[in-house]
């Protein structure tokens, strides 16, 4: 397995460009089963989930051509309806080929998902909206097994916002029989993504961003192909960690290539912490900042505190000046990380779904193992400022998910060797 070798503590400055959103990318990629054509993308992130997304649908029959960073997917001679365990087990985003092939097929065995072990995320809510939609759906054997004469236009109301399960009823919901209505919808920029690359298509989605989405259904002889190639929004997650790291780093960092209203609430907390940042219609230019001071956040589904930066949001507060609470309303073992931030240095108590912060004047490099990915994200922080070297273990978590970090901090000065493993 690869490490990554930091020595700390360093200065970030200079520019980094933001990838197109793995969150994004991966509904939009499951999308093209609806398509009866090639469809083109740029900018699409080398990351081991695109890679692995990629693999289940060459693994159906899907014609995929890869140069660099664009893709172009042809899934006109799909001849397999079978998401496979040694795929899935790998990425949870795998089950979204679920609605988009019972739609165009009628038909799909899915594996049950597997991915990062942050708590439990059930797919019920999936398979609850497709029921309603007219699916008859058994688990057998760790398959979803999901068939339909034809899926038909219903409203499917969510317990909670839950991202996946809207974007799966959301492609289901193209090639439906008629109107299908989405009621406590996710409102995640991902989900505005995946409506704005289906329109491109001559589908009609209104209320995208909204927590009521409507998709009129059509037959698949009237989509038609997206007149340029699409290219995915930018990562406000990965743009969230370079921000906080040009905090930390103390120096100035201009992190552009993403919709900075994205990140509104993050902004708004560092605001309050003390943070100086300039923000343009597509960067965020990072200035330096006196030592900022502690803040409340709980994690909630957008426009709330993203459970996606609360790791990192850790890491800055484990130097702030007093103390800081956070508190994960999303996943119940979100907090993985906390035992090796402590190696660090860092004074952390964990209560329950809460962690109580004292802030420090500085941590120490220690060896640490990564746990998910965006704890891999946090412990990265704690070490481009911690004194000495940190080893940091297990970074293909990192890898899933934040397209060469490594090298993208090298080139703003920080001091990181990856040791292949």
């Amino acid at each position: 397995m690869d490490k990554l070798l930091v020595q700390g503590p360093c200065q970030l400055n200079g520019e980094v460009e933001i990838s197109s959103a793995k969150n994004a990318t991966l509904p939009i990629l499951a999308a093209t089963i609806l398509c009866p054509y090639a469809v083109k993308f740029v900018g699409i992130p080398d990351l081991m989930d695109v890679g692995t997304i990629l693999k289940l649908l060459q693994s159906m029959g899907i014609k995929v051509s890869k140069h660099d960073h664009e893709i172009v997917i042809d899934a006109t001679q799909l001849d397999n309806q079978h998401a496979d365990y040694t795929l899935v087990k790998t990425m949870r985003a795998s089950v979204l080929v679920l609605g988009p092939l019972l739609a165009r097929y009628g038909q799909a065995s899915v594996s049950l998902p597997g991915g990062c072990a942050i708590g439990a995320r059930p797919v019920d809510i999936h398979l609850t909206g497709l029921e309603k939609m007219g699916a008859h759906i058994e688990i057998e054997n760790g398959y979803i097994k999901a068939k339909c004469n034809k899926l038909k236009g219903a409203v499917v109301s969510f317990p909670f916002p839950s991202v996946g399960a809207t974007e799966n009823i959301m492609m289901a919901a193209v090639l439906a029989e008629g109107e299908t209505v989405i009621e406590n919808a996710a409102q995640e920029p991902e989900i505005d993504d995946l409506a704005d690359f289906l329109m491109s298509q001559g589908v009609r989605i209104e209320g995208a961003g909204t927590s009521r989405i409507v998709i009129h259904g059509m037959k698949l002889s009237e989509l038609k192909a997206p007149s340029k190639p699409y290219r995915v929004i930018g990562d406000r997650i990965e743009a969230a960690t370079f921000i906080i790291a040009g905090i930390m780093g103390g120096g100035e960092v201009k992190v552009k290539g993403f919709n900075p209203s994205h990140l509104q609430y993050v902004l708004d907390v560092l605001t309050k912490m003390g943070a100086k940042f300039e923000i343009g219609s597509d960067y965020v230019l990072v200035h330096q900042s006196p030592r900022l001071k502690g803040a409340m956040i709980e994690t909630l589904p957008f426009p709330g505190f993203p459970t996606d930066v609360q790791a990192q949001m850790m890491a800055l507060m484990s130097l702030v000046e007093g103390n800081s609470v956070v508190t994960e309303t999303i996943f119940e073992n979100r907090f993985m990380h906390v035992p090796e931030m402590i190696r660090m240095g860092a004074k952390i108590q964990l209560k329950g779904n809460a962690a109580l912060i004292e802030g420090v004047e500085s941590l120490s490099g220690a060896p640490v193992m990564c746990t998910d990915l965006r704890a891999s994200a946090a412990l990265i922080l704690c070490a481009l400022v911690a004194h000495g070297q940190t080893e940091v273990q297990r970074v293909y978590h990192l890898d899933r998910g934040y397209e060469k970090i490594d090298e993208k901090l090298t080139k703003l000065g920080a001091n990181i060797q990856r040791v292949r493993g």
